[in-house]
């Protein structure tokens, strides 16, 4: 009889339908031991001891373990196959070290959850590798070091700031850099003339200008209307012939098949889906045995994988599309010892729509199967034409591109989506021949403008961050999440765009911590950690060499004052904050009093903005963000009209545009004032708008049921109308202005027939687990701050991790436990059994232990935030 330890229930519930009765296999639920979130838990004066405590949630699972080894004389390992299921394994032997001085304790890895990979490593047990232990003991305590030194600082420092982490603060100065450069760029003018050419036998086509008076012509030679008109009458004026015709055939290969970075950036290219969404659904879905490990940097994939793919193949789509022998993908991995195989299904023979999951596991394993078996087929062939057509002077000529698909191959079945910096292929020509005139049928001057260079998404982050050697695979979701987590960065409409408090902890590092968040000193660091995995470098001296030049920084800033830092940060940041002004005069003068200067500030609520130096007689503000051609401030102050004598103006705040009628005096020390809707561009305010806007809140009339007003306006969380103390939701900003009395009354009935806070009478529940062990249905149910699990009055939220339509019983019971254990006004329902009521008495205590804890953990929680880029 042995003890199988994985992290989850649910891989230890199908694990254990392999394994049989001659096993009990048991979840450790990820990690069991962890850091204290506080000082001195890596100690660098005694060679960087480390000091692992025991979670909380974690004692009953080492509880569990330690029960079944009293009956079992084996523990197996099969945490998963990287360094850190390595770790956990480690963590586990150290924890159990007192039971298992007469037990046998192997390891032992599989990259898929089937039976033949459970069943086959199995017979190749061995011991924890101490180099991949070393490896991420070495991370932990790199990020730990970085987090609880270098976090603090910004607190003191820098208002406002969260936290810091090792590869966390410079994924968050890609993001930074690139806004600066969309900020900083100037668009540039240049035309393009395009011509619609009709064939011989009646068929158009277009081409491109691309000589003209016999030189071949750059991107900005046409650089604005009147040269492209000049361009036009030199086509126009000439007759036209097709001068060459050349077809070129070309083959296009297929993909290789998934790794971690790749997949979540396709499954962001075509679904939108964050990184951490998508490794979610990856996980599921691996841990039910549909997909092989999710978590990898190698794309080679197993011989059997391969011929299986290729059999799939022929049966579904014919002999033509398997290549003549099988394609082998070479793994770019940097660490052997970290390079699994590429992330395929278990079965090439399950399609996607013979697969019983939820939707984004479904959309995902689609994604997984059709670029998996799309690897293994045969190239796709095409026949790429260029066409120039041109006049007998030589003085215009004028190319046309396309091309045709004379065999699909593996387009059949799918083809990767594309980036903002790649280009399309060229679209497909009708027949042209050599030497035959071609008409002209319209000739097209087209003005265009040098484009900044695009925000990144997830996809085209992670793209970048593998680029530069930054992250791996296993760290790429939580870094992005926790620069998001922390307020760093917002996500709209899928691009990343930094907020103010990310621009001036990026410039704070980048100026006092400058090597700690430069691209090569970090992917060299990563290297280091792959060399300590593979056994080729000491780990700790790896860390004592860090830890030297970092502590030496550390002691720099000490004596810092804040108004030192802001004084750096607003003068590097100057060509960014106070651009050019177009008509030459000072950029940094006050464009509302013109006698202060413009510098960096900081607000009590610990956010920074760009404010008047001869404040408070002038309070004049901005966002820290740099303005747009740098005429934002233009804006400010802008008078719109007049309304009772007064003037109506455009004002540019701290937190948004907003209008405004007259000014403070000293009966009216705050004249009125409404901020823009969202939508509402500061361009397109004109002085009805503006009226429109201060005219709220719009009185609609007196309800019919009780007299008593009804009225209209826009509210912190969108446009609403409110009769007494209900209020409720418009769909449209346009209808405040116009919504009568019978539409409102309509739409506060429905919030009304909703329930309080709109919510309804009962919330249905998303699934139904089944019956607790001791009596009472467990449900998942939607929540205000997100899904729970429900027994009776005992509430468990369900981890941001867990998808809730994939919870299952054997999940649920420990959350219900752990919150049950907790006491609080829910736990009674644990005891809803008449027998067990002296439970009732006993729980109470217990609250009020763990309430006197509380306080301690809430002071400590902070300082975690900033401990690991790993989440």
């Amino acid at each position: 009889m042995a003890v199988v330890v994985v992290e989850s229930p649910a891989k230890a519930k199908t694990i254990n339908k392999y394994l049989g009765s001659d096993y009990t296999v048991l979840a450790s639920f990820g990690h069991v031991r962890d850091l204290p979130p506080k000082d001195g838990s890596v100690d660098p004066d005694h060679e960087f001891a480390m000091k692992w405590e025991v979670a909380a949630d974690s004692k009953k699972h080492i509880r569990a373990i330690t029960e079944a080894l009293k009956t079992d004389d084996e523990l197996i390992l099969a945490t998963d196959p990287d360094r850190e299921g390595e770790a956990i394994s480690w963590h586990l032997q150290e924890a159990l070290a007192d039971k298992l001085r007469k037990k046998k304790v192997s390891r032992v890895t599989f990259n898929a959850i089937t039976k033949p990979a459970i069943l086959e490593a199995m017979k190749h047990p061995r011991q924890v590798d101490t180099a991949l232990v070393e490896a991420y003991l070495a991370r932990r305590a790199l990020d730990y070091l970085v987090g609880f030194n270098l976090s603090p600082v910004l607190w003191r420092k820098l208002p406002g700031a969260k936290s810091a982490g090792r590869v966390q603060s410079v994924c968050l100065r890609l993001i930074v850099e690139r806004e600066m450069e969309i900020e900083a760029f100037r668009a540039r003018e240049y035309w393009t003339v395009t011509a619609t050419l009709v064939t011989p036998r009646g068929q158009e086509f277009s081409a491109r200008l691309t000589v003209l008076g016999g030189k071949k012509l750059d991107k900005f030679d046409l650089a604005n209307a009147t040269a492209a008109e000049l361009a036009v009458q030199a086509v126009t004026s000439r007759p036209l012939a097709v001068k060459s015709v050349e077809a070129k055939p070309a083959t296009r290969n297929p993909y290789p098949p998934f790794m971690t970075s790749t997949l979540q950036q396709e499954a962001s290219r075509k679904f939108g889906m964050g990184a951490k969404a998508c490794m979610s659904a990856a996980q599921r879905l691996y841990e039910a045995g549909h997909i092989t490990y999710m978590r990898t940097d190698g794309i080679d994939m197993a011989p059997e994988a391969v011929m299986a793919a290729r059999d799939e193949i022929r049966r579904r789509f014919g002999e033509a599309y398997v290549p003549d022998s099988p394609r082998m993908y070479k793994n770019k991995a940097k660490n052997a010892q970290e390079a699994h195989e590429c992330i395929r299904p278990t079965d090439m023979a399950m399609s996607p729509d013979r697969l019983n999951v939820e939707a984004d596991q479904r959309k995902l394993y689609d994604l997984i199967w059709k670029r998996t078996i799309a690897s293994q087929m045969a190239a796709a062939r095409m026949e790429r034409t260029t066409v120039d057509v041109g006049s007998n002077d030589g003085q215009v000529e004028l190319r046309a591109t396309g091309q045709v698909v004379t065999f699909d191959g593996f387009l059949k079945i799918y083809d990767q989506g594309r980036d903002d910096d790649e280009g399309e292929d060229g679209a497909r020509l009708p027949q042209i021949m050599q030497g035959e005139p071609a008409d002209k049928r319209a000739i097209t001057p087209e003005q265009h403008f040098t484009q900044p260079p695009p925000r990144y998404t997830e996809a085209t982050l992670v793209k970048r961050m593998e680029e530069l050697g930054i992250g791996r695979p296993s760290t790429y979701a939580s870094i992005v999440t926790t620069i998001q987590d922390r307020g760093y960065v917002r996500k709209d409409k899928n691009r990343l765009i930094p907020e103010d408090t990310g621009r001036l902890v990026t410039a704070f590092l980048a100026n006092y911590f400058r090597r700690y968040v430069e691209y090569d000193f970090t992917a060299d660091l990563e290297d280091q950690l792959d060399d300590i995995s593979a056994g080729d470098r000491d780990y700790k001296e790896v860390l004592a060499r860090f830890w030297r030049d970092f502590s030496a920084a550390l002691g720099e800033t000490a004596e810092l004052r804040i108004s030192e830092v802001l004084d750096k940060i607003d003068e590097v940041l100057g060509p960014h904050l106070y651009p050019p002004r177009a008509d030459g005069g000072d950029p940094r003068a006050c464009p509302t009093c013109g006698a202060g200067r413009l510098n960096l500030k900081t607000a009590r609520s610990g956010g920074a903005f760009i404010g008047c130096s001869n404040y408070p007689e002038c309070r004049y503000t901005r966002p820290l963000s740099a303005p747009e051609d740098g005429d934002a401030a233009a804006l400010d102050g802008k008078v719109l009209g007049q309304d009772d004598g007064a003037d109506i103006t455009l004002r540019i705040g701290r937190f948004g545009p907003y209008v405004q009628k007259g000014e403070a005096t000293a009966d009216q020390p705050k004249p009125p004032r409404a901020s823009l809707p969202k939508g509402w561009s500061p361009e397109s305010i004109d002085l009805d708008r503006a009226l429109m806007l201060l005219s709220l809140p719009r009185q609609i009339g007196a309800h019919p049921e009780d007299g008593a007003p009804v009225e209209a306006s826009i509210g912190r969380f969108g446009p609403y109308v409110k009769h007494n103390k209900t209020y409720a939701n418009l769909p449209d900003i346009d209808e405040v202005f116009t919504i009568g009395m019978n539409r409102a009354v309509e739409v506060l009935a429905q919030k009304a027939a909703r329930g309080p806070g709109g919510r309804g009478a009962a919330a249905q529940p998303i699934k139904d687990l089944g019956e607790h062990p001791d009596g009472g249905v467990i449900q998942v149910m939607p929540g205000r701050y997100g899904p729970y699990v429900k027994w009776g009055k005992v509430n468990a939220t369900i981890p941001k991790d867990s998808a809730p339509e994939a919870i299952t019983l054997e999940e649920a019971l420990p959350l219900l436990a752990a919150k049950a254990a907790k006491g609080g006004k829910k736990t009674p329902a644990r005891k809803a059994p008449a027998k067990k009521a002296p439970a009732k008495a006993a729980a109470k205590p217990t609250s009020k232990t763990s309430g006197a804890k509380k306080p301690a953990a809430k002071k400590a929680a902070p300082k975690k935030a900033g401990t690991s880029d790993d989440g």
